[in-house]
């Protein structure tokens, strides 16, 4: 399997709310996570994303889905890049308020660098929380 199939494969797997456990097969041991946005400000492994972006889905946004709008391997920097949009509700349990009924249709960029044994090991997250906050009234 090439790094991009293993990045698309983590993607998706990410994006379903498959949690750690349905996304670690794809992702080297201690894999780093960065983004510069005020809710994940404190996450800093692979692992930790994936178990907050399930616990997202399954709580505040359950039934959210995703969108991939583009998706390129960079074989010199071995980085996958995915555009996606997420569109969820807030009407489950959680989040910082009660559900507030409102949905957000939320554009990210996934930059995945790969290992030379085709496993991710470093996700970038590019996302305008600010933005997403407010349409689900939550600021």
């Amino acid at each position: 399997m090439s790094a991009f199939e293993t990045a698309t494969q983590f993607f998706h797997a990410c994006e379903s709310l498959k949690g750690w456990d349905g996304c670690k097969s794809h992702v080297a041991e201690g894999a780093a996570f960065t983004a510069q946005c005020e809710p994940l400000v404190d996450i800093h492994t692979v692992a930790d994303y994936c178990e907050w972006m399930a616990g997202l889905g399954k709580g505040p946004l359950k039934g959210c889905t995703y969108e991939i709008h583009a998706a390129a391997y960079d074989e010199d920097a071995k980085t996958a890049v995915f555009a996606a949009t997420l569109t969820g509700a807030h009407t489950g349990d959680g989040g910082p308020v009660p559900p507030t009924n409102r949905q957000t249709t939320a554009d990210y960029v996934y930059a995945l660098t790969m290992n030379d044994e085709g496993k991710v090991v470093k996700m970038r997250k590019i996302w305008n929380a600010p933005w997403t906050l407010g349409e689900l009234g939550w600021v």
